[in-house]
């Protein structure tokens, strides 16, 4: 099999072999198709490629945290969903045994919220690092919200970099281009909760091409 890097993977995604999220891929085209949406359909509103997407869909490839959160809008559900993970339905409790970690691009995120909602509720951890997923800008609608509990963030808002401490907070419009990265050594821990956009118009900019497609630099 060939190890050469998809063009529009982006600098944060390899090759490599699936095992953190095994169920990811069924449902992936299971809702692309529930969906009404053709391969190059949904690549294009997610920013891939064909191929790419198709990877995603056999297993051959793990999407990243902010890739799940992207087709999670594209197909009107979220991310709990495409993780196969079925809490009772509408329950308000989730109970921290139930917080199983998943990691994805480098970061390490446990479900803090229930299915079903308008809004999606996690806890994370963001490695220092480049191989984490600093370099991404993320532009989509909707409104975020996040609380460091642990270490310092330094988080980008257009051509602002703010550095955020533990128990400083933030909360903007998500079509302002934003990116989020450790400034401390050991990583950063937060909250993060995003407003769910139920619209296929709904994207998520990953990685950088170009200012209208992809990401702005």
């Amino acid at each position: 099999m060939s190890s050469l890097p998809d063009p529009q993977e982006g600098p944060h995604e390899g090759p490599h072999e699936v095992t953190e999220l095994p169920a990811v891929a069924p449902r992936l085209r299971a809702l692309r198709r529930r969906s009404g949406l053709t391969l190059e359909a949904a690549a294009a509103r997610v920013g891939l490629s064909p191929a790419h997407l198709s990877r995603l869909e056999t297993g051959r490839r793990t999407p990243s945290l902010p890739m799940l959160l992207a087709l999670a809008r594209t197909y009107g559900t979220t991310v709990s969903d495409l993780l196969g993970e079925v809490p009772a339905e509408l329950d308000p409790i989730v109970r921290a045994d139930r917080m199983e970690p998943q990691e994805a691009g480098g970061w390490t995120y446990w479900r803090a919220g229930g299915s079903g909602r308008a809004m999606q509720a996690l806890r994370l951890h963001v490695p220092q690092g480049r191989d984490s997923q600093e370099e991404l800008v993320r532009v989509h609608p909707g409104e975020e919200w996040l609380y460091v509990t642990r270490g310092r963030l330094r988080l980008s808002l257009g051509g602002t970099t703010h550095l955020l401490d533990a128990g400083d907070a933030a909360h903007f419009d998500s079509l302002t281009p934003h990116r989020i990265a450790a400034a401390s050594p050991g990583g950063v821990d937060l909250l993060f909760l995003h407003t769910l956009l139920q619209s296929g118009a709904a994207e998520l900019c990953l990685g950088a091409a170009s200012p209208n497609q992809r990401g702005i630099r």
